[in-house]
């Protein structure tokens, strides 16, 4: 057995364990008996093609949307694997706001299968990271909850502290396009050689106008890293709410 394999597997031991103790619930119906039930993740609103080539925004016809067409974002290509709505939504506010740790490993284990068949070459995964105060009031930060296990799963190094918030910024949610991209614009920094040559899978939980992950692949890039391929969990889209002005 490889030594990754072994310690993805060690990583899940202690969660099973859990799992026999306090019998967990679904975190998107809270039905009683997985942490990830089969009824939600045959809801799920999985993103197919055509998808835009750079954002992975769902389009009409196969090409690149008219945001990238007008500025092309830092990172190489973007992927989510369903729509932020249904029992996906309430899972990631579930891990987001209540503190459900263990559903990072459950979504990871299915999150794992979509990613394969992205088939990037990608070598270290890490983490969009909170700042200061927001990981001082929550106590830790939700998506590396699943991007530790993801990478352990798919045998690739796992690097969350390549990248620092250096400034606090305000929540993306109600900002506009173009006031979320002035928000985090340089509020991302790397310190060390932890990705430098390296072909990075820059994780978050949900992507609206992909402009953090944007700001943090300027920032992997100006490290050193040779690529960088952006993944979330889910997509918030225009039907949604999201402001684009």
């Amino acid at each position: 057995m490889r030594r990754r394999e072994l310690a993805y597997r060690l990583y899940r031991v202690p969660w099973g364990a859990l799992d026999l103790l306090f019998p967990p619930y679904c975190g998107g119906c809270g039905l009683a008996g997985s942490r990830w039930c089969p009824k939600c993740q045959s809801q799920l609103n999985l993103l197919s093609d055509p998808l835009c080539e750079i954002c992975g925004v769902p389009l009409a016809a196969a090409g690149t949307c008219p945001a990238c067409r007008a500025e092309r974002p830092s990172f190489r290509m973007l992927r989510s694997w369903s729509a932020f709505e249904g029992p996906i939504r309430d899972a990631l506010h579930r891990l987001k706001y209540r503190r459900d740790v263990g559903l990072g490993d459950a979504l990871a284990a299915h999150l794992a299968g979509y990613v394969r068949t992205l088939a990037w070459p990608v070598d270290t995964v890490v983490p969009v990271p909170l700042g200061a105060g927001r990981l001082k009031e929550r106590g830790y930060n939700q998506i590396s909850l699943i991007a530790r296990p993801l990478a352990l799963s798919l045998g690739w190094s796992y690097a969350p502290g390549a990248l620092t918030r250096v400034r606090e910024t305000k929540s993306q949610v109600g900002l506009t396009k173009s006031e979320r991209h002035d928000n985090v614009r340089g509020a991302f920094r790397t310190f060390g050689m932890r990705v430098n040559g390296r072909v990075v899978l820059l994780m978050d939980d949900v992507a609206t106008t992909g402009s953090t992950l944007s700001s943090c692949a300027d920032a992997l890039y100006r490290a050193g890293a040779r690529d960088v391929f952006s993944l979330t969990v889910a997509r918030a889209l225009v039907h949604h709410g999201l402001k684009t002005a």
